[in-house]
């Protein structure tokens, strides 16, 4: 299940991932994605918080929808804030952010502790 944790005004977007993520959820996001689009943003900064996602209740359908869908959008997805509490996720941010500011110049992905929760609002609020 997905929900917003936080709305802005500007363009960006914070989710959080409870339990597992469906192709339901999948759906869910791109949505939320769009509205900011269609408001006459660009570029859309996104925060994923994933402290409490179970993988075991996710679907992979849904994880390769999206990155599909992910490809398929690059050039609107801004900062991107992956918040969670996972030394492996913490190692993958990097080498995906290697990737991410070759597609997506001036842009960003970053790894936040779970702690760092404000921080990681403030990282996509540049609205503000």
């Amino acid at each position: 299940m997905i929900e917003q944790i936080k709305t802005f005004k500007g363009n960006a977007l914070a989710i959080e991932v409870i339990d597992g993520f469906t192709e339901t959820d999948e759906k869910l996001a791109q949505k939320f994605f769009k509205e900011k689009v269609e408001k006459g943003h660009d570029h859309v900064n996104v925060l994923i918080k994933l402290d409490e996602m179970k993988i075991s209740h996710s679907s992979t359908k849904a994880f390769m929808e999206d990155i599909i869908w992910v490809f398929r959008n690059y050039k609107q997805m801004g900062n991107l804030a992956i918040v969670a509490h996972s030394k492996i996720l913490k190692a993958l941010v990097p080498i995906d952010n290697f990737f991410f500011k070759r597609l997506q110049k001036g842009y960003e992905e970053r790894y936040f502790d779970i702690s760092q929760l404000d921080s990681a609002m403030e990282f996509i609020n540049t609205d503000k």
